[in-house]
């Protein structure tokens, strides 16, 4: 089996306080994976730390069967949308454009085949007629779509979003969503830091629950039980109330 994400004995801290502690995994390829945990669990860490943002104390990271660094041009991330500066004075187009910079090099112009790909892009997100609109203008539904669509443009083997669905409505939840699984469709794989739990066997074929250490890792159906989620997130928080609502629902055909 080829595998898109791997990561052996990984620790992670942030000064002297462990984020991330022994944690060791395998994400095969082209699946759509949510990464789930409570606030502080390591899970945005966890992406960075692939990235190359932030350095482990120790273990190592392997996408799509090599060292991180060797395959930078072929992953595409997402951040979460308030480690944007939103005021800087810049275009829904110019942003799209910056997933092309990696296959320019620093000196590379942008080409009519760039700003066409930009283009694709956001009528693929449904932005197309934002393009010249400067980012502040754009709603929190907008600007989540605006930065999937650089992340498309890149066409990239491997996605990160970072909580893709924080503050959006419906409907941008469910534009997503669709672009999401046409990803997989071509053979990519997606990673999805998310948090609402009643969503997840919808919407993904593995998950990932994390708390500082790995709790489970695998398809949904295996590890997406209350067992797991009582050691991820404890009995007495509502988040665990609530999936084991929507699992006592699937289970019984309500859904």
């Amino acid at each position: 089996m080829s595998y898109a994400f791997q990561a052996r004995e990984l620790h992670v801290n942030y000064g002297k306080t462990p984020v991330l502690w022994d944690v060791s995994f395998q994400v095969p390829q082209g699946v759509i994976l949510g990464i789930l945990g409570p606030n502080g669990a390591g899970k945005s860490t966890l992406l960075k730390a692939a990235l190359g943002l932030v350095r482990p104390l120790s273990g190592t990271i392997h996408l799509l069967g090599k060292l991180a660094h060797q395959v930078k041009q072929k992953v595409a991330y997402v951040p979460q949308k308030e480690s944007i500066d939103w005021d800087f004075p810049i275009t829904a187009e110019e942003v799209v454009l910056m997933g092309r910079y990696g296959r320019l090099g620093w000196f590379g112009r942008i080409r009519k085949a760039d700003k066409e790909a930009a283009m694709q892009a956001l009528q693929l997100v449904g932005m197309a007629s934002f393009a010249t609109r400067q980012i502040s203008e754009l709603s929190g539904g907008q600007q989540q779509r605006l930065f999937l669509a650089r992340a498309l443009v890149q066409d990239a083997d491997l996605l990160f979003l970072d909580e893709p669905f924080s503050g959006v409505d419906m409907t941008t939840e469910k534009v997503i969503m669709d672009l999401l699984r046409l990803e997989k469709r071509k053979g990519k794989t997606i990673l999805v830091i998310h948090h609402d739990l009643s969503t997840v066997p919808d919407y993904f074929d593995w998950t990932l629950l994390l708390n500082t250490r790995l709790v489970a890792c695998g398809p949904v159906p295996l590890v997406f039980h209350k067992e797991h989620l009582h050691k991820t997130f404890g009995k007495g928080q509502t988040l665990f109330d609530e999936a084991a609502g929507s699992l006592v629902k699937n289970q019984t055909g309500l859904l």
